[in-house]
């Protein structure tokens, strides 16, 4: 028991009375495994600075909203239609009186809202 009253022998003059002992805490301390910096699990790795979710976090929020988007490619064309699917290397964007397209990221210079465009 970490914790146990005990005679305390220190002193005559008190004839029995009892005091409390305390054991040292460092006895019964858990050790924590970690890399010291708050995880628990030691190999963790961390994620890669370039990896946010943000752009996940983006494209699901503009597909459940159904936003009409305009995702404008490399060479300057724009594809206007709403993001139905996506993944880690392309987006399927369904259009409008257009057959669908599927994506390859690294062939688009940005996207955006089309309500952005003010027309």
């Amino acid at each position: 028991m970490p914790f146990m009253n005990r005679q305390y022998e220190g002193d005559a003059n008190q004839s029995g009375a009892r005091r409390m002992f305390r054991s040292p805490m460092t006895d019964f301390k858990r050790q924590t495994r970690g890399n010291g910096n708050g995880t628990s699990r030691p190999n963790a790795k961390a994620a890669p600075p370039e990896v946010t979710n943000a752009e996940n976090f983006y494209y699901v929020k503009q597909m459940n909203s159904k936003t009409p988007m305009v995702v404008v490619m490399n060479d300057g064309e724009e594809i206007r239609g709403c993001i139905e699917w996506y993944d880690r290397t392309c987006i399927k964007v369904n259009r409008d009186g257009a057959p669908n397209l599927l994506i390859q990221k690294h062939w688009i210079k940005y996207v955006f809202k089309q309500e952005e465009l003010g027309e």
